[in-house]
């Protein structure tokens, strides 16, 4: 009887090799523009016909190759990047497995025509049917130019998988412009059946940005820059005014190699705090720089997953990077007035807002004291000033009784004027609009604020401080409050207990699921204490069930949101200048804990727009 297992036919095995890397048209764009990159190719052009079914074709101006390396570069793992062991764990280029243009050729018409610069003429290189290959000398220009022609002929089943023509190219153009913002030093061209869709000139990244998404997108990013030894990280990250409710426009490039990576993604995300709402995505361009031998690329053909040496440590830099990027940058959104096709007008957020680093002008300026300028002291003053207080100590030692009148006339003050500039701005005037909302005067034009949101961002981060130091501050009540709950919350609220006494609560159980209030936080106005409990439970454990939040984020959230002041509660003029101070003063003042808006900010120029006046 024969032996049942066999040895594939190379020709079969080349095919099944290939479906790793050759998925759809895109992944041999990918795989042809990263050759040009490591060929030092400063001009690249690709050429599409048919979303990459019937031709893709890659041109650069790179090294080109000599025949003998034409010839084996279509060969199975045929590299010129590495050649040892030690070269896998410092690898520098995009490509190193070569397996690219093998795969590539096992499942189309591959055509190749390169030079080098040293020779008088290029060699062509075609491969029409498996296994021949025909050689020709021919002229061309310096570099190399690479056609793939009807993808997937002699596999129907993988060609007949591949989605429509527009799919298909989107994804090309994906990945065209991914490689492009990689590389603006390069300049990069594509053309589709013939029409040019894009011509990136090669700049700096700031210009590759504009050329890829929008000529005022800088305006909506924030840059971010950080260099270790170790780890550096760069780039952009967008303003919350640009969320997307779908993936795809989160770039992270590694030495400048495209990857997805969970762990970073969910650092970022982690740092934009609860400014993402749920189903959003922040967009970004960051650009790390690592050791290469302190990182693992080949885990996959497509080269798209890696794995650090210290996963932790590379996650707590990019959380802490990009909380320093958002906390430099004053994020309230400013709001237009724009009208669509149906000739109605909604108010709408304007993303390209230019926002200087650590400028927090554009707030409510209350008195002009706040920015006034302290006068220096000079020696003499100071010399005075320690000289009388010296004579009175000796006197005073000497005499225990000093006359009035003799105490006085030895007493002497030195008071410090404060000045104020021409430069002071004229103190923001303050109103509350329905009990609801807080207006009030900025530089710009005009700022309103939620009063309930606002306050609930203040005692948010109040909680999560208290819940982190330990350091509890309860009012005792005059008369105890003893309320009955429900089993289960009479378990969650004592099995919380801990937490809500470092908040401020003093709670007594009893039996029959009795709970008798002490003492509560300074934040709960007197005579809502029940209430406020019930409300704190019933939302806690809502939160636990619909959003499966960490334990210490729920309370401090479900605390804030009950606590906090509410719409219709009426605000003295102090308690809205204290509550703004406050507002500003957090780390977040720009969104409450739940991902709603706090402030938004109507330009001076909008109302002139509206008033005729421009």
């Amino acid at each position: 009887m024969s032996g049942r297992i066999k040895i594939l036919p190379e020709n079969l095995a080349n095919k099944i090799a290939a479906g790793e890397v050759v998925q759809r048209p895109e992944s041999v764009v990918k795989e042809l523009l990263e050759n040009s990159i490591d060929a030092e190719a400063k001009n690249i052009e690709l050429i599409i016909k048919q979303a990459g079914k019937s031709l893709i074709q890659v041109c650069d101006d790179g090294i080109g190759m000599t025949e003998e390396d034409a010839i084996l570069c279509i060969q199975k793992h045929a590299t010129s990047k590495i050649s040892t062991l030690s070269d896998l764990e410092a690898i520098q280029t995009l490509g190193f497995r070569g397996e690219a243009l093998s795969s590539i050729a096992a499942v189309s018409q591959l055509e190749i025509r390169t030079q080098t610069a040293q020779q008088e003429i290029g060699t062509l290189i075609r491969i029409e049917k498996e296994g021949e290959i025909i050689k020709e000398k021919v002229s061309v220009n310096k570099g190399t130019s690479v056609s793939v022609k009807n993808l997937f002929y002699n596999t129907p089943a993988r060609r007949k998988f591949l989605k429509s023509d527009a799919t298909e190219l989107k994804h090309i153009i994906d990945t065209f412009n991914r490689i492009a913002l990689a590389h603006p030093e390069i300049n990069f061209k594509f053309y589709n059946n013939d029409t040019l869709v894009n011509d990136y000139k090669s700049g700096k990244l700031e210009e590759r940005i504009s050329q890829i998404f929008a000529d005022n997108m800088l305006d909506a990013l924030i840059p971010v820059e950080e260099k270790t030894d170790y780890l550096s990280l760069h780039g952009y990250i967008g303003k919350p005014s640009i969320f997307r409710k779908s993936k795809g426009e989160q770039y992270l490039y590694l030495n400048k190699r495209f990857v997805v990576n969970k762990h970073i993604n969910h650092a970022v995300f982690t740092a934009f705090e609860n400014i993402l709402e749920k189903g959003d995505y922040p967009f970004f361009v960051l650009f790390m720089e690592i050791n290469p031998s302190k990182v693992d690329v080949n885990i996959h053909p497509s080269k798209l997953e890696v794995k650090f040496d210290d996963e932790k440590d590379v996650y707590n830099f990019v959380l802490a990077v990009i909380r320093k990027s958002i906390g430099s940058h004053d994020l309230v959104p400013s709001m237009t007035f724009s009208g669509n096709d149906n000739s109605e007008e909604k108010l709408s957020f304007n993303a390209f807002t230019p926002v200087a680093k650590n400028d927090f002008s554009d707030r409510p300026v209350f008195s002009k004291s706040v920015e006034s300028k302290r006068e220096r002291i000079s020696d003499e003053d100071i010399e005075l000033v320690f000289g009388n207080l010296a004579t009175n100590v000796i006197r005073k030692e000497k005499s225990d009784f000093i006359p009035e009148f003799i105490e006085s006339e030895s007493r002497q003050e030195y008071k410090l004027e404060k000045k104020t500039t021409t430069e002071d701005e004229e103190p923001s005037f303050i109103i509350q609009l329905h009990n609801k909302y807080i207006l009030s005067q900025i530089k710009s034009g005009l700022m309103i604020i939620d009063q309930h949101v606002a306050h609930e961002r203040i005692l948010y981060e109040k909680a999560l401080s208290r819940l982190e130091t330990d350091i509890p501050f309860s009012q005792q009540l005059l008369f105890p409050i003893t309320i009955q709950f429900d089993p289960a919350s009479y378990e969650i609220l004592k099995e919380l207990n801990s937490h809500l006494h470092r908040l401020g609560f003093q709670l007594k159980f009893s039996s029959r699921y009795y709970i008798t209030i002490e003492g509560v936080p300074e934040d709960i106005k007197s005579g809502s204490e029940e209430r406020i409990l019930k409300e704190f439970i019933e939302e806690f454990k809502t939160n636990q069930l619909e959003k499966k939040l960490e334990e210490k984020d729920n309370i401090a959230k479900s605390y804030s949101c009950k606590t906090a002041i509410k719409a219709g509660d009426k605000l003295s003029e102090s308690e809205m200048r204290l509550l703004i101070d406050q507002l500003f003063a957090t780390s977040m003042p720009y969104v409450c804990p739940h991902g709603r808006p706090i402030v938004i900010k109507i330009s001076l120029e909008e109302f002139d727009r509206r008033f005729g006046r421009t």
